[in-house]
């Protein structure tokens, strides 16, 4: 029996005795705290207790046995209770030799052909980014589970595609149903040119129309970009991290995708550049000013040097990972209320860089070039924003009577 002095004593009996002291280890080497750590060791000790009622080893910890176990524990507790909170027992067991390593891996789903090449596909003839490519398999792993008939993908008619669609608006916003019909096309599409389908399906994919309060679009004004920053409190490690990365989007106007994937050797502090891994996999490099590099190096010297990612951006709490896309969005999302803003979306410090720039009498060319826009017309919608130049072309409102 070991027994760990930390916030609270947890005793490890059974098969995972041996395993105690090298658990510690990793978890202190992932940064989780002494109470985090208790915790992970506690829910290790049940582990361990409920494989040696049924005698069972170590070696036995299967995916199945891990699911057979949570269901268990949701009889009698209300916290860790899902195969997720294991994750970091299970991956260090599988790293040590000790378990297979393919029960640290999640359950594979079994996808029908057609939908895995469709997946090759997006990776790599359209050269989405990865996790562009996971939405879209996503959504029609959905729509074949759905709504694929008896006869296989080959007897697929206009009328499931049609109710697919239908069904998709029943709880879900009209921007998601757009997403899915727009996904159901490009399927449809490739279905066709392949030949998985012997007819053009994409007909029966209903056009869904998304209201447009405003034709204007609108960015940050400098006033509130200010506001952002020096809501970062810069002596934390968050406040470092977050600054970071409202200057990136503000002064460079990247994408949030772009933010969360930039990694360690896309910085050149040589040339005081950076490397941008856009869409497409259209890569840009953007200068760095004295500015934006002070924060950069700021951050990196608090960053987690055991991380083994190579990623800028991750977690402050642990287990330490890397910045997601809709995390990029919580960062702002919560700067915004630390500045008594309404919230915005990252997308809003893009557009306000395209308007100084149009203030600045910058050329649509030039702008589209630091936006790295693939079309003009993209661009030209943001020349829009100047509403008092609009109205000096804009022709006067006929006088009554004037009218025939």
């Amino acid at each position: 029996m070991v027994v760990i002095a930390n916030l609270s004593r947890v005793r490890v009996t059974g098969p995972m005795e041996a395993y105690v002291a090298g658990f510690e280890t990793e978890l202190s080497r992932l940064g989780f705290t002494p109470y985090s750590a208790a915790a992970q060791v506690r829910l290790m000790a049940h582990v361990s207790r409920w494989l040696d009622t049924r005698n069972l080893g170590v070696s036995n910890l299967t995916v199945g046995l891990i699911e057979e176990f949570f269901e268990e524990r949701r009889r009698s507790y209300t916290a860790f209770v899902s195969p997720r909170a294991l994750q970091p027992l299970v991956r260090w067991l599988a790293a040590t030799g000790a378990i297979a390593a393919q029960t640290a891996l999640p359950r594979p789903v079994q996808d029908p052909p057609v939908l895995t090449r469709f997946e090759q596909y997006l990776r790599t003839e359209r050269r989405l980014q990865e996790i562009s490519v996971q939405a879209q398999v996503s959504r029609i792993r959905r729509f074949l589970n759905g709504y694929t008939p008896g006869g296989g993908i080959g007897a697929l008619t206009a009328a499931e595609v049609t109710q697919a669609l239908l069904d998709e608006g029943n709880g879900r916003q009209p921007v998601s149903v757009k997403k899915f019909g727009y996904v159901l096309r490009s399927f449809l599409r490739y279905c066709l040119l392949t030949g998985d389908l012997d007819r053009d399906l994409t007909g029966a994919t209903l056009v869904v129309r998304l209201p447009q309060p405003s034709l204007l679009p609108v960015g940050v004004d400098a006033n509130q970009i200010q506001r952002l920053l020096e809501a970062c409190d810069r002596h934390d490690p968050t406040g470092k991290r977050d600054y970071a990365i409202l200057l990136l989007l503000a002064r460079l106007g990247i994408r949030a995708g772009e933010v969360a994937g930039l990694r360690l050797e896309d910085l050149d502090w040589h040339t005081a550049e950076v490397l941008i891994r856009g869409k497409g996999a259209k890569d840009e490099r953007l200068p760095v000013s004295a500015e934006l590099g002070e924060a950069l190096v700021d951050y990196l010297h608090i960053r987690p040097r055991m991380l083994q990612q190579h990623e800028v951006f991750c977690t402050v709490k642990a287990p330490w990972r890397r910045l997601s896309s809709p995390a990029v969005w919580a960062i702002v999302t919560r700067a915004c209320q630390r500045a008594g803003l309404e919230p915005f979306s990252p997308h809003r410090l893009r557009r306000s860089l395209a308007e100084s720039m149009i203030n600045a009498d910058i050329s649509l060319a030039a702008i589209g070039q630091v936006l790295r826009h693939d079309d003009p017309v993209t661009t030209a919608n943001y020349a829009r924003v100047d509403v008092t130049r609009l109205r000096t072309i804009a022709q006067p409102w006929p006088a009554e009577g004037g009218l025939s």
